[in-house]
């Protein structure tokens, strides 16, 4: 009887734990435009990332700007940050290095201070002292990296970013975007408030704002 109760705590503990344990497959590019084009992945992404949330080994981030100067309506989107998956993080792909290659019907995003320069020949300078250390703050490397955002563009750049300078590709994963998320795990951020109007409640959302007046010019 002793060895079956045992046996029954350890399989309970199996079910109960297992999920963190599993081996995650490898990063794997979807066919089509989402692979060639916005480098999604093809075993985790927007249908699937609810059987991937809450591990230990992952950080979950959501690079999106709260509101975006872009017009992403003009693409079936929003400008604004309208939900999220729960346990992502927001850190804003814009705030890390200007950005290149947006459709030309939604315009331009933002174009303040960012934490790096890109130029047109890909190579990539920091524009502060901390930028790095900012970086690997955010985006550790002894984690494994999920990323998204509204359709997987911003998302597909971060990893491209990252993989630059020096990050493992095979540790980062564009899952996509939210856009097209339809899983359990949502959190919404816009709502009709009583007198009919759109807001949006961004106290829900766990934000990373950089600061830059407050760092180092190289």
């Amino acid at each position: 009887m002793k060895k079956i109760i045992i046996l029954i705590v350890l399989a309970f503990t199996l079910v109960l734990f297992g999920g963190c344990q599993v081996k995650l497959p490898a990063p794997e590019l979807e066919s089509g435009i989402r692979g060639e084009q916005f480098g999604i992945d093809k075993n985790i992404n927007e249908s699937t990332i609810d059987k991937y949330l809450n591990r230990s080994d992952v950080v979950y981030r959501d690079v999106r700007l709260l509101i975006d100067p872009a017009k992403y309506e003009n693409i079936g989107g929003d400008s604004y940050l309208s939900g999220f998956v729960k346990g992502f993080e927001v850190v804003p792909y814009p705030y890390l290095v200007n950005v290149k290659g947006l459709p030309a019907e939604i315009g331009d995003t933002y174009t303040g201070p960012t934490l790096f320069t890109q130029t047109d020949d890909g190579q990539i300078t920091p524009n502060y002292k901390e930028s790095m250390e900012i970086l690997e703050y955010l985006f550790p490397k002894d984690k494994v990296i999920f990323i998204m955002c509204g359709a997987g563009g911003y998302a597909g750049m971060t990893k491209n970013l990252l993989v630059s300078l020096g990050w493992d590709a095979n540790k980062i994963y564009n899952i996509g975007g939210y856009w097209y998320y339809e899983g359990s795990n949502n959190v919404s951020v816009k709502r009709t408030n009583a007198s009919g109007e759109v807001v949006y409640d961004f106290y829900k959302v766990n934000y990373h704002n950089i600061d830059f007046e407050t760092l180092e010019k190289k």
